[in-house]
């Protein structure tokens, strides 16, 4: 169980992947997002989670560098759009991110949706900069179970990530199943429901028992189902809020409660049917 913000998944490569993250998903390039990773550092954050396609890492590496903390000590994650997959252009995608960034290594590298015809190609790339040492831990995002089934036919290395669209309205239960049965870690993006979680009454019911935000019962409920979780916060005092989840937990009763609110209700789009 998660005590503090230290606390961290171990993925099936034995790499140490902090619970919590900072999410920067349509957080604008420049000051606003250098910002908010700034307020996440401050907070004790160590997990910053970005995207080639947010066009922010320029922004998010900034950031990083200025804040002066050992490499070591940070998890990085980004993600190869679909328009790069394929394998030299996923190589050179990267590299690109890589780059802009600032730094030597990324820690998580992910492909961003499953593109069916590209994935598998787009995968063995990720092997090669895994292999090469290039990226820690390297995963997927967006991928159903039969997605998995097809990559994990084919492929040498196994993902050691999927990040997916979780939160009480879509728990995912048969996926995060199939990733518990294969060793590969669950990480929710979108885990406050892109603010509905505050206007749940159930969720607002449990929130008012343990003098605690909405917000953070959703994120405490991730962490007790053990799902690696990254909110986006542009304001500190949220980005603080946030991270306040470590001194409290749901009973069973409440967990259950929240896991009854499922009905497969996305707010973002459905893997099957993105448009690509």
């Amino acid at each position: 169980m998660s005590k503090s913000m230290t606390d961290c998944a171990i993925l099936h490569n034995g790499v140490k992947m902090p619970w919590l993250g900072l999410g920067v998903f349509k957080t604008p390039e420049g000051r606003e997002v250098e910002r908010s990773v700034h307020y996440a550092l401050e907070a004790g954050y160590r997990h910053i989670d970005t995207a080639a396609i947010y066009r922010n890492e320029t922004g998010v590496g900034n950031a990083v560098k200025d804040a002066g903390i050992a490499r070591e000590e940070l998890f990085l994650t980004t993600k190869v759009w679909n328009t790069e997959q394929g394998y030299e252009s996923t190589l050179a995608a990267f590299e690109q991110s890589r780059k802009q960034l600032c730094v030597d290594y990324l820690d998580l590298y992910l492909i961003h949706w499953a593109v069916l015809d590209r994935f598998q190609e787009t995968w063995r790339a990720l092997e090669k900069l895994y292999r090469d040492g290039w990226v820690r831990a390297i995963g997927v995002s967006n991928f159903q179970v039969h997605h998995l089934r097809d990559l994990l036919a084919r492929c040498e290395i196994k993902p050691m990530v999927n990040q997916c669209e979780f939160h009480p309205y879509l728990t995912q239960g048969e996926l995060r199943k199939f990733c518990g049965e294969q060793g590969i870690q669950f990480e929710a993006w979108s885990p406050l429901m892109r603010g509905a979680a505050v206007e749940e009454p159930t969720i607002l019911r449990v929130a008012e028992k343990y003098g605690k935000t909405p917000a953070q019962v959703v994120l405490r409920w991730d962490l007790q189902h053990d799902v690696v979780t990254i909110p986006k916060s542009v304001r500190a005092e949220r980005v603080r809020e946030n991270a306040q989840i470590f001194d409290f937990e749901l009973s069973a009763d409440d967990m259950d409660a929240l896991d009854r609110l499922h009905r497969d209700q996305r707010f973002g789009s459905h893997p099957d049917h993105f448009s690509f």
